[in-house]
């Protein structure tokens, strides 16, 4: 069965009732056939947002020419790749790091999506500029993170290669004249390459988006292409919604959250765990909008079942020959308890790719099911506007932001219900320790309050999930973590520096949710992180 095995308990004709509607109103064929009016009447940003559904046709035929540049690249003695980027066109390159990694003598893969400092210089200290090729990837090519990110290692790159030189230690990803595209030329990067234009930045990564590092990793481009086109043949315009593996998984995520179990939770085996960063973006921005939406909970820690309240829907990841057997007893238990589960298995590891054509397929689906519109995201805007604002008001006063604390972890989870959960924001550096100490506060939470919690690593989740807080359903209690930068790195050209640009996106986010009246509070860290954050471990307690 293509869509795996489920149990779903009393909704499985729930299920079978919206597939049969699906199929009714042809749901697939309109998609296929492109008709925005599926969604919503206006067009804006659906007609052309829809190439994700073909665009391995435009990819097949450039295989030969990524090849042949990561080749180039390669005989270069290119020994690092940073991609510079955010969101879509960052998430879809960490699952491929995280789970493949670089072929032999290929370049290591390093995906730089933070403005954080302490983060900026540990991949700066990891690298030898002139044998780093930087990948400077940006769909609108205005994004601010690659474009000060970009300023900062091209002096870096300068200095060590001189300016003539640099240029050939970049490349770009980009939409057709974007600002990215003409700077590319102009500061004569050895590539441009100018992607599909009808494709949003969270269901690009089976273009050049993605394909474009996996190339450079050493990844066999035409064994993805195959993967992901034989789910496109199993989702095509003739196979029954019942029998489309990405129309069925759409109808049990859409009546799922209309049910109220709209807390999607991924669990993934071992070697296949980052996949949920990718699945998270994609269902939060995609679906969290107008009071309603699916929210992801990747990469939280598993709980006896009855830590897990009547909101959950699990969704379960095998890769075969990967399998734990811890998580798998938890997974039989939550079962037996009558969660509904789905479990979905992958023959190897590039079965990833098939999976991540059946979830747009779904995703695209579960909008219909929960009359949203898929392929925009109107929240995310407003955190950007407020930071730009405090950075205005950065270069009048030339006084840095001040992160004060506002309200208490403890007062949140005294205002949690069934059917909230906690988001934690953390505009840390992300280190395995940092990972470590907030899974543990995760679990506490769980275990404690019985709901469902998030991590997200500002700026990068103002990509992705920061459209849910702002859009989705108002039972998230939002805990916005800052700490001190203990060094700086200055941006060229730039009135400001990383940590105050890193400092105005948090309190730009932070207005943004309290401009709402959405239950948020900031904890700011001073010293060890770590062991802040085991503090509020014990305040949890």
């Amino acid at each position: 069965m293509r869509q795996g095995h489920s149990s779903l308990g009393d909704y499985r004709v729930l299920v079978d009732t919206c597939l049969a509607d699906l199929q009714r109103r042809d749901v697939v064929g309109w998609i296929w056939r492109g008709d925005h009016t599926l969604w919503k009447p206006d067009p804006t940003e659906i007609s052309d947002r829809l190439g994700w559904l073909t665009v391995t046709d435009a990819m097949r035929g450039s295989v030969a020419d990524l090849q042949d540049f990561a080749q180039e690249v390669r005989g270069d003695g290119v020994r690092h790749v940073v991609l510079l980027g955010m969101g879509g066109s960052s998430l879809g390159p960490e699952v491929l790091r995280q789970t493949f990694g670089s072929a032999p003598g290929f370049p290591e893969l390093i995906v730089l999506d933070s403005t954080i400092p302490a983060r900026v210089k540990s991949v700066t200290d990891a690298i030898d500029p002139a044998r780093t090729l930087f990948l400077v990837s940006s769909k609108s090519g205005t994004t601010i993170e690659p474009n000060v990110l970009y300023r900062y290692f091209r002096r870096i790159v300068e200095q060590a290669v001189g300016a003539e030189q640099a240029g050939r230690n970049f490349a770009a990803v980009t939409d057709e004249g974007t600002p990215l595209a003409k700077l590319g030329d102009s500061d004569r990067f050895r590539r441009v390459f100018v992607n599909p234009s009808d494709i949003g930045g969270r269901y690009s990564v089976l273009s050049y988006f993605g394909l474009v590092p996996a190339a450079m990793m050493g990844l066999d481009i035409r064994g993805i292409l195959d993967r992901a086109n034989g789910m496109r043949e199993a989702a095509s315009h003739d196979v029954s919604a019942a029998g489309n593996p990405g129309a069925w998984l759409g109808a049990v995520l859409g009546c799922m959250a209309e049910t109220g179990r709209d807390k999607v939770t991924l669990i993934t085996t071992p070697s296949i765990r980052s996949f949920g960063l990718w699945v998270e973006q994609l269902l939060a921005e995609s679906t969290g909008k107008e009071g309603t939406g699916i929210i992801p909970v990747a990469g939280e820690p598993l709980a006896s079942p009855e830590c897990y309240g009547g909101d959950r829907l699990f969704v379960y990841l095998r890769l075969e020959g990967d399998d734990d057997p811890s998580t798998e007893a938890a997974m039989d238990a939550i079962e037996k308890s009558g969660q509904p589960v789905v479990s979905l298995r992958l023959r190897d590891k590039y079965g990833i790719f098939a999976e991540m054509y059946r979830w747009k397929f779904a995703t695209a689906v579960a909008g219909v099911v929960l009359g949203i519109h898929p392929f925009d995201q109107p929240d995310v805007q407003s955190a950007k506007d407020m930071t730009d604002r405090v950075l205005e008001g950065v270069q009048t006063t030339r006084e840095r932001p001040v992160m004060e604390p506002s309200g208490s972890l403890g007062g949140l989870l005294g205002r949690a219900s069934p059917g909230d959960y906690l988001a934690v924001m953390a505009y840390v550096e992300e280190t395995p320790e940092t990972n470590e100490a907030l899974n543990d506060l995760r679990r506490e939470v769980t275990r404690r309050y019985g709901i469902a919690t998030t991590v997200g690593y500002g700026p990068r989740f103002l990509h992705s999930t920061g459209q849910l807080h702002k859009g989705g359903p108002e039972s998230a209690l939002l805990l916005q973590i800052t700490a001190d930068h203990t060094q700086d790195l200055k941006i060229p050209g730039r009135e400001y520096s990383f940590g105050v640009l890193a400092d105005a996106q948090a309190m730009g986010d932070f207005e943004a949710l309290t401009a709402k009246g959405l239950p948020a509070a900031r904890v700011h860290l001073r010293g060890d992180l770590e062991a802040g954050i085991r503090e509020l471990i014990g305040q949890v307690r």
